[in-house]
């Protein structure tokens, strides 16, 4: 269920990353400097909302923030294809800190679950969903080439409905 979840998340944040300024080009008519600012402030946001992610978890715990981090961005997601420039980019920018900040707590979930086993949960959550994330922005590619950039933002906008599995995660281990 945890790498369903960060699947989730990565190919969203991937398909972002890669497709965004053609996304902003496509639609908004904006120049290659301005959308690779939009870019920016889109990256930006992933690596603030990773650190805050992880202070919060450490406040709140784990399991209420992954619930916020992935099904919180849905509202977003689903309002972003169909709004304005300037609301993007503020949308893009609100959907990186809530998803990014349900990596770190995932992430320490899931060692919680397996202890003694960091080696592996490291390389399932590092390795195995990036690549996941990867292989699933190749084929959101593939969507954009045989539709439209446009259809990716669609299609990706429903991504963080995959965090309803998280009903299916046990209880919150014990903290040590």
């Amino acid at each position: 269920m945890l790498v369903a979840l960060l699947f989730s998340k990565n190919v969203y944040t991937a398909s972002l990353s890669s497709y965004y300024t053609f996304y902003l080009i496509d639609k908004f008519h904006v120049s290659v400097p301005v959308a690779q600012m939009f870019l920016f402030a889109f990256l930006a946001a992933l690596v603030v909302g990773t650190l805050i992610g992880g202070a919060v978890a450490d406040r709140i715990g784990r399991v209420p923030v992954m619930w916020v981090s992935i099904l919180g961005a849905l509202p977003f997601t689903l309002a972003l294809p169909h709004v304005g420039l300037a609301l993007t980019g503020i949308l893009s920018v609100v959907i990186a800190l809530i998803m990014a900040s349900a990596f770190s707590a995932i992430l320490v979930y899931a060692q919680e679950l397996l202890p003694g086993r960091v080696g592996l949960v490291a390389g399932m959550f590092f390795g195995f969903s990036f690549g996941l994330g990867g292989l699933g922005a190749a084929a959101l590619g593939q969507l954009a080439d045989m539709t439209s950039i446009r259809t990716v933002y669609q299609v990706c906008a429903f991504l963080p409905a995959l965090g309803l599995l998280m009903v299916f995660l046990p209880k919150q281990p014990a903290r040590r």
